[in-house]
């Protein structure tokens, strides 16, 4: 029976998915190849040294690639993609802060610990599985067999991974039963790590050639008028395709393009392609403000080494001030530093003195009121070019404010009521129908809000790029892809300055127009409102 019952860990644990799909009842259909080759190497060596050291060897490899499986399970649902060794370690602390913020602290820690001693009781299981096997009592000769076996069965295993990845076709007669997928994994895990490595590598050549260094583009069309680039937070293409989504947020998207009307502001709205789903939005703020690619940590930290300049270096040589209204920041921001900002304003310093709204800092009405106060309102300033984040709608979407009287906010604690309203994110987060519903609520506060305070700037409108960071994880999304919404809201002369893009009027992108990668609006912007850099 503990025969059985090892053989039965081994072959739960080599068939563990590692995608969200994948985790259906059909997994345990799954044969694992590399089962008889361990199965037959155990039986070989026996229980003595050598089967000791092979023992360390199994545990530690399966182990690890089973923990690799894990964390590919978690970017698969919040990112859809793999983990990569090379440049997600990162996103530990950051998962940990926002269980955290969702979660509380008790709970949080109480998960962590259910972690640490699940996986420890996994390597613990994967050890004496393999010693029960390596303890199995067998004659010479049958342990010569067992030897024979291995090289046979891991040719089975090297010819399955072979035929799935593309490498030779198998014919059908020649196809083993089963996959070799803990091997695949592991073996696509290690490539992974040296694709990123070289992609780093040319990343790091590409942040030193800068095209825009020889024009100099001055920003002289946008005249004494400030520029202001909104981020609402997980607002994505589901806002217009999601059927839970789309007639909410389009219905007040609508009423805010009737109002921008009102005020004589034009608008445009087409895509933009964010390098990334589900969250890390510094990779879209950073890939806008440097004109490259950030789809990984790793890029990330090699643009902050790097002499590349930003929208808000060119626009600080230009003549105007550049700031930073970040509160989601409850720490400080060295990085800041590096975009060129002559002012960061994290959440501490947006005089925000209500309640939290879980992990979100304030309501995205106080931090637009903020701006206004901190940086529009200054007397002899100089023109503003602005980065502003929105966090109202990010995870994990509970509670949800309203709208309220604009001159009415005082230091925030007007919101306290729907601060301390509803049901936590713990009770929320175990239907993801209740999740979607949160979700569909908070963007529509934010879209509310940003039409609002767009449509009240009056005849001084600065010029307004609203765009999404990111879609959501893709259980809430519901749709593929990496589009997210772009509206660019001013006065009409300068609107007329973004014709032949394909963006259309109004607040509701054309659904076939294409989308501009991100990393291309920073060339864009500049270009369109130089008069040196024009095209």
């Amino acid at each position: 029976m503990t025969r059985v019952a090892a053989l039965a860990i081994l072959f739960l644990v080599l068939i563990q998915p590692n995608h969200p799909q994948a985790m259906t009842w059909g997994a345990l259909a799954v044969f694992p190849l590399e089962l008889p080759v361990i199965v037959a190497a155990l039986l070989a060596l026996g229980p003595g040294r050598a089967g000791i050291a092979l023992r360390i060897l199994l545990v530690a490899a399966i182990w690890t690639i089973a923990v690799l499986k894990l964390a590919d399970f978690a970017t698969f649902t919040a990112f859809n993609r793999g983990f990569n060794l090379v440049v997600d370690y990162h996103l530990l602390p950051a998962a940990w802060m926002l269980a955290q913020g969702s979660l509380g602290g008790f709970l949080s820690w109480l998960a962590l610990v259910a972690i640490v001693l699940g996986l420890g009781a996994l390597g613990w299981l994967l050890w004496w599985a393999t010693g029960v096997l390596a303890r199995v009592q067998m004659p010479k000769p049958a342990r010569v067999l067992a030897g024979a076996l291995v090289p046979v069965t891991a040719f089975a295993a090297v010819a399955e991974i072979g035929a799935a990845r593309g490498a030779w076709t198998l014919p059908q007669e020649l196809r083993p039963p089963g996959a070799a997928f803990t091997a695949r994994v592991g073996l696509e895990r290690v490539e992974h790590a040296i694709v990123a490595r070289r992609d780093l590598a040319r990343f790091v050549t590409a942040s030193q050639n800068d095209p825009m260094v020889q024009i100099e583009p001055g920003l002289e069309r946008l005249g004494a008028r400030d520029m202001v680039l909104i981020y609402v937070e997980s607002y994505g293409r589901s806002s217009h395709e999601n059927p839970l989504y789309a007639p909410t947020h389009r219905a007040t998207l609508r009423r805010a393009e009737a109002k921008i009307g009102q005020a004589g502001l034009a608008i445009r709205s087409g895509w933009a392609r964010a390098p990334m789903v589900g969250g890390q939005s510094w990779l879209t703020h950073g890939s806008v403000a440097s004109g490259l690619w950030l789809d990984t940590q790793s890029r990330y930290r090699a643009l902050l080494a790097s002499p590349r300049r930003t929208l808000f270096h060119f626009a600080a040589q230009a003549g105007r001030r550049t700031v930073a209204i970040m509160p989601a920041h409850v720490l400080p921001w060295p990085e800041g530093r590096y975009f060129g900002f002559d002012a960061i304003y994290n959440a501490v310093d947006l005089g925000y003195r209500g309640q939290p709204f879980n992990w979100v800092t304030m309501p995205d009405q106080f931090t637009l009121t903020a701006f206004e106060r901190l940086e529009q309102s200054r007397p002899d300033r100089a023109p503003l070019v602005a980065q502003i984040a929105l966090v109202s709608s990010h995870a994990p979407w509970v509670p949800v404010p309203q709208l309220l009287p604009w001159d009415a906010l005082g230091d925030g604690r007007i919101f306290d009521p729907w601060a301390l309203s509803g049901d936590p994110p713990e009770v929320v987060w175990r239907d993801h129908d209740r999740v979607r519903d949160q979700f569909r609520q908070a963007i529509d506060y934010s879209l509310e809000t940003v039409g609002d305070w767009a449509a009240r700037q009056g005849d001084t409108a600065p010029l307004i790029v609203v765009m999404g960071d990111h879609e959501p994880a893709r259980f809430v999304s519901g749709v593929d892809g990496f589009d997210v919404p772009l509206h660019v809201i001013g006065p009409p002369d300068l609107l007329a300055l973004f014709d032949g893009l394909g963006w259309v009027q109004g607040m509701l992108p054309d659904p076939a127009t294409p989308s501009l990668a991100m990393d291309a609006l920073r060339d864009l912007l500049l270009t369109r409102l130089s008069t040196d850099a024009a095209p």
